[in-house]
This record gives structure tokens, sequence and C-alpha cells, in this order.
């Protein structure tokens, strides 16, 4: 990969939906070669996928939250494979510090996300948690 391939990928980060022929013009380079680098990085692997970002208003009834969680020994692969099958996991990150991994939660009623925590907790290998409600958004 290179600066070409990384400016793009930044440019569609920030809209998935921009045409070949503007990201073209903006990276100055030919139509051509744009569709080529998104074909070989989406052969690759390198793009997965596109997707939609919404504004957080657009979910008014979606509780989201931020989970630390500390693994217990070496069983950090086990508890991720847990995790991954969760509908109500929305992201997983290995971090280091305090907390082994951050996974950011969704829940449609506080009903639901105190049943999603209860699970979560008895998953084996998790020796603790510790959960943050986000209230706002300031930046998408």
């Amino acid at each position: 990969m290179n600066d070409t391939d990384r400016q793009l990928l930044a440019l569609l980060r920030d809209d998935a939906r921009m045409s070949v022929t503007t990201l073209a013009e903006k990276l100055r380079v030919s139509r051509a070669t744009v569709q080529n680098r998104i074909n070989k990085l989406e052969e690759t692997g390198v793009i997965v996928g596109y997707t939609v970002r919404l504004k957080p208003e657009a979910e008014t009834h979606r509780i989201r939250a931020w989970m630390g969680i500390a693994v217990e020994g070496n069983k950090a692969p086990s508890v991720l494979q847990a995790l991954r099958g969760d509908p109500n996991v929305q992201t997983l990150h290995s971090t280091n510090g305090r907390w082994d991994i951050v996974t950011e939660l969704r829940a449609d009623s506080l009903e639901q996300f105190d049943r999603v925590l209860g699970r979560i907790r008895l998953i084996p290998g998790i020796a603790s948690t510790e959960t943050s409600i986000l209230l706002s958004t300031h930046k998408v």
C-alpha cells in the first residue's frame, strides 16, 4: 500500500459514497487508477465492506455503553470468541493498560441492557468489568 492508497482510504472513510470521478479529482489521478486501486484493495481484503454511519440522534431508543473487561490469565481468545457471538456487542478492541478488552454495547432498553451485562459477566475467563453508558456524542 502506498500514499495514494492511504489517501484513497481516508477519503472513503469520510464518504464511502464519493464517486470515482470525485475521488480521482481529489487524488489528482485518473478514474481508472482509482477504480483499479479500489478493486485491488477489495480483492486483497484491505477493504472488507462499506457501511452507513448514523447520527446518534437517529437511534433515539438505543442505549450505548463502553465496557472495559479484565481477562483472567491467557483466556482472551476464548472471551473474544464468546463476545463476537453476542448480538449486543457492537465493537471489540484488545487494549493494554487496565482493561484487556474494550467493547461497545448496544441495547434497546435498560432491561435489555441489564440482561446483556449479566450475560457478559458470566463468560468464563472474565475477571472483572466496568461499564459506562454513553450519554452524548460530540463527533461522528
